[in-house]
């Protein structure tokens, strides 16, 4: 076994010199903590380097969706709506995002050459209310109201609500008989361009041309 030879005192460092290291490495450690590590987490640049190399822009980003997500959690943590005594009775009190999703207006109009059909539909829940006014103008159409993607159904299921052949205009209230989506199908069996234009109303989520 083999000693290894202790240092000499003149080989070690001196006071003076491990005064100057540890301030040489607190001056590059505070400048690394200005140029970097405050733009790239906080978008704090108070010397400009940062954004000249990209890293403020980092930070902004970071802080914008630490705000989104600040914002989420506390939408997601609103309390379900209430229900608030009157006596014998119960009344619910409907949050306000209940409220503002609950009716809707939409306008659209399809255009549909001899021989062409097209569909919309609506996408709604069970018991859904679905006030709608559609007309044709420049001829006549074939038209199916019907409901399909109930979840679990089987493949190919279809739901119908009323069917009607040389028809301009159909006007009623449909009521979703099932989560899932509900609307209309138009064919021109016209010689000539038609234009049909629907209006609905009611607290459905979300409309769209499917064909």
């Amino acid at each position: 076994m083999y000693n290894s030879q202790m240092p000499s005192m003149d080989e070690l460092p001196t006071s003076a010199q491990l005064v100057r290291s540890t301030l040489i490495a607190a001056v590059g450690a505070a400048a690394l903590l200005v140029t970097v590590v405050l733009p790239s987490e906080y978008a704090i640049d108070p010397t400009g380097i940062g954004r000249a190399l990209g890293l403020t822009q980092m930070g902004e980003i970071k802080r914008q969706l630490a705000a989104e997500a600040k914002a989420e959690a506390a939408q997601t943590s609103t309390p379900s709506p209430a229900i608030v005594g009157t006596g014998s009775a119960t009344v619910p009190v409907l949050s306000v995002e209940r409220v503002a999703k609950a009716e809707r207006t939409d306008r659209m109009q399809v255009e549909l050459a001899p021989g062409e059909g097209a569909e919309v539909k609506v996408t709604a829940t069970d018991g859904t209310r679905i006030e709608f006014d559609w007309s044709v103008t420049g001829g006549r159409v074939n038209y199916d109201t019907h409901g399909d993607g109930k979840p679990g159904a089987r493949l190919g299921f279809y739901h119908g609500y009323g069917k009607g052949k040389d028809v301009a205009s159909d006007r009623g209230t449909l009521v979703a008989a099932f989560d899932g989506s509900h609307g209309w199908f138009w064919r021109n069996r016209s010689g000539a361009p038609v234009t049909v234009t629907i209006n609905v109303k009611g607290g459905y989520t979300a409309i769209k041309r499917v064909a």
